[in-house]
This record gives C-alpha cells, sequence and structure tokens, in this order.
C-alpha cells in the first residue's frame, strides 16, 4: 500500500454558487450563477442549430443560461457552449425559470453542522469558496459588504476550531451580473482592476485565517465558453482569447500583491486536467493529442506558471488574426507573478483523433471525446480512469515542477437514500479506493508532490454541468431534489465512513 506523506492535506471540497444559497441575503448581488437553470427542468431548450446529431443528446442534459435577446425575448443557451449564444442578448433573471443555485443546499445557514461533519471525518482541509457578490454586490463598489466578510470569518472561524485548514478559491466559476452585462465580464480590462480590488480585500481580512488560496476555479474552462467562468456572453474567439488573457494578467496581480505583503500565504493557479490519449499511433492522432492539450490546458498552465506566453500559442494567435491587448509592463508582471502551486480537478480521460468523424462519442465533462473502449463510464459518461490520474500527476509535475493539490476528484451518481437514512454507495468508494491507490503509486513510486486531496462535492451540492442535485458527489447526503424539494437533513453514507477511516490512517485502510 503505497505512503502518504505525515502532512498530507485530505478533506474535500465545495463552491459558493453551487452550496451556499441565500443568493439574496445580507446584501449579496446576482451573479452569473444566478442565472443558470436545472438541466431537465429548463423551460426553454438552448439553440443547438449546427451540432453533429451524435452530440445533441448528450448537451441537452446540460443546465442552460437564460437571457433576453436584443428585441427583448426570452432565451436559453448551455454555458459552457458559445455556439449557443445569441448576438447581442444579455443573461437575465426568467420569471418562469429555476435556478438551482439560488437556493442550493442553503450551506449558509447549515454551515456549523456541515463544518461538524466534516470534522467528523477528520478532514485536515477544507477547499471552498468566496462568491464575489457577497464582498462586491455588483463589483463597482467602493468598499465590501461587511455582512459578506462577516459570514466568512465565522466560516473560518468554524473551520479553525477543528484544526481544518481552509483553502479558498477567489473565484470560482461566480462574478457579479452587473460586470458580465455591462463589462461583457472579462473582455473589458477594467475587470482586472475590479477583481484585484476584491482579492486584495480579502486578502486583507483573512490572510492569517487562510494560507492556501487559488485564483480562479478551471480557468482553462473558459476554452468551451466564456460565461460561467469569465462572465463572456459572445461567440468571437478573439473575446474569449482577451478575457483569458486579462484573467493572466488579474491572477499575477494578485499572486505579486500576495508575494509583497502576505508572504506567508501561497497562492495557486487551477486547471481542469482532462489528459488525451492518442486514438491510434498513427503520427496524424497523436500530433492531434499534442495540439488539443496545448490548447485546451496547457496553455494556461504555461503561462501562470512559466510566466510566458508560449511560442505555440503565439502562432495560434497569429494564424487566426487574433492580437492579445498587451499593454507595457504587462509581460513583466506575468513572468513575476508565477503561481506558488498548482491547484488541479481530475475527473476522466479522453481520446484524440486526426478524423473521428466516424467514431463513437462519449460526454466528457463540458465537452465530447471519443470513446476509450477500455473503460467504464459514469451515468453522465463520464469515462472512468484511475491509473490516468497517476498519469496525469506526473505529466504536470515534469512540466512545471510544482507542489500539486489536487482540489477536485469524484463521482456523479444517483444515490438513494433507503427508510433508515443509509446510502449505500459502493460504487463511490470503489472510484475512490481505486483512484487514491493511483494517487499513492505517484508520490511514493514516482515522486510527484502532491500536498492534499479534496474529493468534489463532499457534501451533496448542485452539479456545475447539469445544474442537477440529484447527480450527487457527495460523502454526505442532502435531502433536497433537482427542483428544489426536500428537507436539506443530511445524512451520513457508507462512504462518509470509509473515507473517515481512511484519514484516520493516512491512506493506509482503503
Amino acid at each position: 500500500m503505497p505512503k502518504f506523506p505525515k502532512n498530507f492535506l485530505w478533506g474535500g471540497a465545495t463552491a459558493a454558487n453551487q452550496c451556499e444559497g441565500a443568493w439574496q441575503e445580507d446584501g449579496k448581488g446576482v451573479s452569473t450563477s444566478d442565472v443558470q437553470t436545472c438541466g431537465g427542468l429548463q423551460k426553454y431548450q438552448a439553440n443547438l442549430s449546427g451540432l453533429p446529431e451524435d452530440y445533441r443528446p448528450l448537451f441537452k442534459r446540460m443546465r442552460t443560461v437564460t437571457y433576453r435577446d436584443a428585441e427583448g425575448k426570452p432565451g436559453a443557451a448551455i454555458p459552457f457552449k458559445s455556439s449557443t449564444y445569441p448576438d447581442g442578448g444579455q443573461p437575465a433573471i426568467l420569471e418562469d425559470e429555476y435556478y438551482p443555485g439560488q437556493k442550493a443546499i442553503d450551506f449558509y445557514h447549515h454551515y456549523k453542522e456541515d463544518i461538524a461533519l466534516f470534522a467528523e471525518m477528520g478532514f485536515k482541509c477544507y477547499r471552498m469558496s468566496i462568491a464575489w457578490t457577497r464582498i462586491y454586490p455588483n463589483g463597482v463598489e467602493k468598499e465590501p459588504n461587511e455582512a459578506g466578510l462577516a459570514f466568512y470569518d465565522q466560516v473560518f472561524d468554524e473551520c479553525r476550531k477543528y484544526g481544518i485548514e481552509p483553502v479558498v478559491t477567489i473565484s470560482h466559476y461566480e462574478m457579479p451580473l452587473h460586470l458580465s452585462n455591462a463589462y461583457n465580464g472579462w473582455v473589458s480590462r477594467q475587470v482586472v482592476d475590479l477583481f484585484v480590488k476584491f482579492a486584495a480585500a480579502i486578502l486583507e481580512r483573512y490572510h492569517t485565517k487562510v494560507k492556501y488560496w487559488m485564483t480562479f476555479n478551471e480557468i482553462n474552462s473558459i476554452v468551451h465558453g466564456g460565461f460561467s467562468n469569465a462572465g463572456v456572453f459572445s461567440k468571437k474567439p478573439e473575446d474569449l482569447e482577451t478575457a483569458s488573457y486579462h484573467m493572466f494578467l488579474a491572477s499575477a496581480r494578485v499572486v505579486n500583491l500576495a508575494h509583497e505583503k502576505y508572504p506567508e500565504i501561497q497562492v495557486g493557479c487551477m486547471l481542469s486536467r482532462h489528459p488525451l490519449y492518442a486514438n491510434t499511433c498513427r503520427p496524424e492522432d497523436n500530433m492531434e493529442t499534442l495540439t488539443k492539450e496545448n490548447h485546451n490546458d496547457f496553455y494556461y498552465g504555461d503561462v501562470m506558471l512559466r510566466g510566458y506566453l508560449p511560442e505555440y500559442k503565439r502562432k495560434e494567435l497569429e494564424r487566426a488574426g487574433i492580437s492579445l491587448p498587451i499593454q507595457p509592463g504587462d509581460l513583466e508582471e506575468l513572468q513575476k507573478g508565477v503561481c506558488d502551486f498548482i491547484g488541479i480537478s481530475y475527473y476522466q480521460t479522453g481520446v484524440a483523433a486526426a478524423a473521428d468523424q466516424d467514431l463513437e462519442k462519449t460526454g466528457a465533462n463540458m465537452a465530447i471525446s471519443v470513446k476509450n473502449p477500455y473503460l467504464k463510464a459514469s451515468e453522465w459518461g463520464w469515462q472512468i480512469d484511475p491509473v490516468g490520474f497517476r498519469y496525469c500527476l506526473n505529466q504536470l509535475y515534469d512540466r512545471y515542477h510544482k507542489p500539486i493539490f489536487v482540489v477536485e476528484n469524484g463521482l456523479g451518481a444517483k444515490d438513494v437514500l433507503e427508510e433508515d437514512g443509509s446510502v449505500h454507495d459502493p460504487y463511490r468508494i470503489e472510484y475512490f479506493r481505486q483512484h487514491i491507490l493511483e494517487m499513492g503509486k505517484a508520490i511514493e513510486l514516482d515522486g510527484v508532490d502532491v500536498i492534499g486531496y479534496t474529493p468534489w462535492g463532499c457534501i451533496d451540492l448542485v452539479s456545475c454541468s447539469a445544474g442537477q442535485v440529484s447527480k450527487r458527489y457527495g460523502f454526505i447526503y442532502v435531502d433536497v431534489d433537482d427542483a428544489g424539494n426536500g428537507t436539506l437533513k443530511r445524512y451520513r453514507k457508507d462512504s462518509f465512513y470509509w473515507y473517515k477511516e481512511v484519514i484516520a490512517s493516512n491512506g493506509e485502510k482503503l
């Protein structure tokens, strides 16, 4: 059995927009997550024109962002599919739609109970996020909202009471809706200054309570569509590239600010890793794999962990006729503001082929992948690959040689609450057993520096891609359904007791 470091940070992960609820309490503003529906329940379906037929069933499961078009007519688009965004439309709350994140699991009023359950499992750390809209409701206010700041003080103090180290993502798929509608999100350089103001306020307030920070959640997910993580409601590729660049610049400025004022804290980046295998040993398939991995993932890591715009990306932009809005001093800021560690999410691997028209496809989180016949898949089509996890960790550590914090990994499944309050989820236990084994091999056999592991959705919450609660990830079952009905009572699943043993044994009892 692989051995883990003595100070290894076992824990769990959530995000404010998927668990807090209380979307209009204590001065909170409307966020980009507050206009996203629940997959399967929404009244308006996204316009999927132009998609291949075999893609349609997979995208129909996804949640939508509601909007009013240039003429004021209501509609819906897929947050992670920018081709579905209307020209001239603006995201908006519609009266006859259900938005699950507005209530979620009501962590806002249950945080003491939930953190006590995390402590019962033995968490060493808890990865969470701060809702930008609780601190600056519209993003443009001169002073932060004290009620929002006080709430997170209480959360951090509750964690500290149990010896749990908070791990904070500054922006996790949530930003003020006002900044999306008024500035088209991160397309505007003004948002860089507004984000740095937000980050500066929370770093100053919490730097003695939070050691580990990450600037943006899964920053590279913008390649699939810019709304959820960047507030960009536009089809234009140049807008997504500009938004990415501005996020790089903002991250570097926050890192530099932290290093100068709070040397005791660490600031990391966070990447969604979806490693690709070549479909065959044909050179063209391998070249396609390299090109896609560079475009989808490594470009973002290269800038934030190496400090420069890689040559392959410069050439890609040149071929597309896209010029980044680089101003004097920017490149020096990027070079100086290199992140201290790598936060990653890992759920699956994919397959790349130079010509994939006739190959079977499967769901791949926010995208579509060629199906791997050697792997099993979840109910949502995500291919389960524990060995790919070890491969991923090696790949990242070899490229960047920075400590890796696995801040998301998990299995979405439909759990059943029994009459006696038990939830039997052997499939989740087996998923985690195999992934932890491979992570242990990466540490002990390969020498990869992994500092912690926080499985995603340690308590059931709203799914990011589907908007469903029925796609459950947690060790803790929350009695609420996709429509928001239920008692919100918490129940320990079988995996709760299993993970408690894993942590108590530092990974030796799996």
